[in-house]
C-alpha cells in the first residue's frame, strides 16, 4: 500500500486539491453570509470560463486544431438546457433534479451538434477548419435569434431559472472538478498520446496505424460536450439567454484563455481563464457607454503581443533562458547541489553499505615454503 502512493505523482494532482479545497473554503463563506453577491457571481463565471479554457485546450491545445466556435456549442447548451430547465420547473421546481437533466440535456445535445459538424469539418486543416467552426457559432447564434418567442424568445432572448446563488457556483465547481478528471486522464492515457502524435505529424500518426479521423472526432465531441455544460451553467446564473452573448468575440475570448495559459497546459488553461475573467468583471465597472469598445481591443491586444512572443526568432533567447520551467529548474538544481546537500549526501564513502568495512586492513597470508613457479610456454611445433 504504502508503495502505491509513493508511484503516485501527486504533482498531477495539485490542481484538484487547490479547487476542492477553495471550493470548500467558499462554500462556508456562502453559507455563513460572509461572501457578497458581487464575489458570488465572480466565482460562477469564473468556474463557467475555466470549464470553457480546459474543454477548448483538448482542440487547440492537445490536438492542434484551430477551432473559433466554441461559444456556439455553448449556446446550443445555453439555449437548449435552459429550455429544459423551463419545462421542468413546473414538475419538479428549480431542484436538484431540474439541475442535473438541464445539465445533461444541455451537454449532450452539443455533443452531438459535435459529431454532426465534427463528421465533415474534422477532414479539413488549419485556417478551413477555423472558417468551418466560425461559421458554424454564427449559424447557430442567428437561428437561436430568429426564433419564435414562445419556442426560443427571439431577439429578446428565452428566460430561464436563476438557480440558488448561494449553491450554483458549488456545483459549478463539482463539474469543473469532473471535467479535469476527464481531460486530463484522457490526455495521460495511451489516447491522450496518440492526439499528441496527431498534433506533432498526422502523416506519422496515420503511418503507425492511429485512426487519425477517430480521435479527432473523439476530442471535438468531448469538447463541446462540457461546452455545452458551461452554457447551461450560464442559462442558471441569469435570468435571461441572449445570442449576442456568444457571438465570435466570445470565442476569441476563449481562445486568448487558451492561448495565454500555454498551448497544451491544463493548469494554464485554469490560471490564465481565472484572470481573464476577473480583469473583464473589472473591466465593465470602470469602461462604461463607449469605453466598453475598449474591452475587445484589450483581448486583441494580449492575442498579439502572444503570438509575438512565442514566434519572434529575436525573443528565442529570452524565452529559453527566463521561461518558468527554465526557471525553476534551475532553483531546483541550485538547491540539490548546495553546500547543505553535500553534507548531507546519503551517497558518501562511509554511508555505502559493503561487505567489507572500509577501515580494515587487508593481508594476504604468505607461507615461506612456499614458491612460485612460472608456467613454461608451449613448445612451438
Amino acid at each position: 500500500m504504502a508503495s502505491n502512493l509513493k508511484n503516485i505523482k501527486w504533482k498531477h494532482y495539485v490542481n484538484y486539491v487547490v479547487i476542492a479545497v477553495l471550493t470548500v473554503v467558499f462554500a462556508v463563506m456562502s453559507l455563513t453570509g460572509s461572501l457578497s453577491s458581487s464575489s458570488i457571481y465572480m466565482l460562477e463565471k469564473i468556474a463557467i470560463a475555466i470549464i470553457l479554457s480546459v474543454s477548448l485546450s483538448i482542440v487547440v491545445g492537445f490536438l492542434g486544431e484551430l477551432s473559433l466556435g466554441h461559444a456556439g456549442f455553448m449556446c446550443v447548451g445555453a439555449y437548449l438546457g435552459g429550455k429544459a430547465s423551463v419545462l421542468l420547473e413546473p414538475i419538479f421546481g428549480n431542484d436538484i433534479l431540474c439541475f442535473v437533466i438541464s445539465i445533461v440535456v444541455g451537454g449532450l445535445v452539443a455533443a452531438l451538434f459535435g459529431i454532426v459538424i465534427g463528421l465533415p469539418a474534422l477532414r479539413l486543416r488549419g485556417d478551413y477548419l477555423a472558417i468551418v467552426t466560425l461559421a458554424f457559432g454564427e449559424i447557430v447564434r442567428s437561428v437561436f435569434m430568429n426564433s419564435s418567442r414562445e419556442s426560443f424568445g427571439g431577439s429578446l432572448g428565452l428566460n430561464t431559472p436563476r438557480y440558488d446563488k448561494n449553491v450554483l457556483f458549488i456545483f459549478a465547481f463539482v463539474l469543473l472538478l469532473i471535467c479535469l478528471a476527464v481531460t486530463q486522464n484522457m490526455i495521460r492515457s495511451k489516447h491522450g498520446r496518440a492526439i499528441t502524435a496527431i498534433r506533432d505529424n498526422e502523416i506519422a500518426a496515420k503511418a503507425t496505424g492511429i485512426n487519425v479521423t477517430k480521435y479527432k472526432l473523439i476530442v471535438f465531441t468531448i469538447s463541446s460536450f462540457f461546452a455545452g455544460i458551461a452554457g447551461v451553467l450560464y442559462s442558471f446564473s441569469n435570468y435571461t439567454v441572449q445570442s449576442t452573448k456568444f457571438s465570435y468575440n466570445y470565442s476569441i475570448e476563449i481562445l486568448v484563455m487558451v492561448v495565454l495559459g500555454g498551448m497544451g497546459s491544463i493548469n494554464g488553461a485554469i490560471i490564465s481563464a481565472t484572470l481573464i475573467t476577473f480583469l473583464d468583471l473589472k473591466l465593465q465597472t470602470i469602461l462604461t457607454g463607449d469605453l466598453a469598445v475598449l474591452q475587445d481591443l484589450f483581448y486583441a491586444l494580449i492575442l498579439i503581443i502572444l503570438v509575438i512572443y512565442n514566434n519572434a526568432p529575436a525573443l528565442k533567447g529570452f524565452r529559453e533562458k527566463y521561461n518558468f520551467k527554465t526557471v525553476l529548474t534551475k532553483l531546483k538544481l541550485k538547491k540539490a547541489h548546495g553546500p547543505g546537500h553535500v553534507n548531507d549526501d546519503e551517497a558518501k564513502w562511509d554511508r555505502v553499505p559493503t561487505k567489507i568495512n572500509m577501515d580494515e586492513v587487508l593481508s594476504v597470508d604468505i607461507q615461506p615454503t612456499s614458491h612460485y613457479t612460472p608456467d613454461k610456454p608451449d613448445k612451438e611445433d
